[in-house]
């Protein structure tokens, strides 16, 4: 019986918990996605269900324990919109202008940075900096002359903190308001989109990115190239099937080097814009292709 009391009592805490991050979302405006919405609502019953019959509280915390796993599962699946809405190609009206969106994260980089901008300045294209605020706060200079070649610098994150996927409602709302400061303040252009570091979120990231109006973007594809030097199946993962609409990402912060260790993003990126000048296809800012 002590045992059983104790499952009651950690259900009670839970759910408890749950509730509060959920009144506290919704009273921002929050809507949540049908998934989430059924979460609660399991909660709920399970909760009812362990109050009225303690002897199923067992039972009644599987289940919960079963939903997390299942939303956990989600959130470490960075183009799901199970959790949110999430943008993973651009809409259909610049998809029939033959657009396409050219992305870079985890900058800026004062070496590699430059490099991309030059690069990107000689194939006449336009692209989306998702940068970690503090590297930005690094780099003002940087940072708008970002701005200054007619790019846009978007939000990933304050810090780029591998627990990033453990934050609270209040957690992420800190996180991504100080990083909107920081951003707005060295741009004079506040963010509209963001990127989660690495791709990786949980459920309550939704309604602190809808209280701040800012749009979840992640991918089309991507090359891996934080992870992998070789240029060539780097190229070959972001192009195959290239189509307009695209959303394309490659890292100008923490990229992987190849054998002459030089940034495998510097050696695929003249590639990626051949190949969509070939395509006839447009590299647009995601301002460009999503007005608000």
């Amino acid at each position: 019986m002590e045992g059983l009391a104790s499952d009651v009592e950690g259900f009670r805490a839970a759910a408890a918990r749950v509730s509060a991050a959920t009144q506290e979302a919704v009273s921002r405006g929050w809507r949540p996605a049908p998934a989430l919405a059924g979460s609660v609502g399991l909660h709920c019953v399970a909760c009812a269900a362990a109050l009225v019959a303690p002897e199923q509280a067992a039972w009644a915390l599987a289940t919960v324990a079963g939903n997390h796993l299942v939303l956990g599962a989600a959130g470490l699946w960075p183009r799901s919109s199970i959790l949110g809405r999430n943008v993973t190609r651009l809409p259909a009206e610049a998809a029939a202008r033959g657009e396409v969106a050219i992305t870079f994260d985890d900058g800026p980089h004062p070496q590699h940075t430059p490099r991309v901008l030059d690069l990107l300045e000689a194939h006449g294209a336009r692209a989306t900096f998702f940068c970690v605020a503090q590297a930005a706060r690094g780099y003002p200079g940087l940072v708008r002359e970002i701005v200054r070649r007619g790019h846009r610098v978007e939000n990933h994150s304050l810090r780029h903190r591998a627990t990033f996927p453990l934050h609270s409602v209040r957690g992420y709302r800190q996180e991504l308001v100080a990083a909107q400061e920081i951003i707005a303040d060295l741009t004079g252009q506040a963010p509209r989109f963001f990127r989660a570091p690495a791709g990786l979120r949980n459920p309550l990231l939704d309604p602190a990115l809808q209280s701040l109006g800012l749009t979840l973007v992640s991918w089309t594809r991507r090359g891996f190239d934080a992870r992998d030097g070789n240029a060539a199946s780097v190229a070959r993962r972001l192009l195959r099937g290239l189509a307009p609409g695209d959303i394309l990402v490659l890292h100008d912060g923490h990229a992987a080097r190849t054998h002459r260790g030089t940034p495998v993003s510097l050696e695929v990126l003249p590639r990626v814009l051949d190949a969509v000048a070939q395509a006839a296809l447009v590299p647009v800012t995601l301002h460009e292709a999503m007005p608000a």
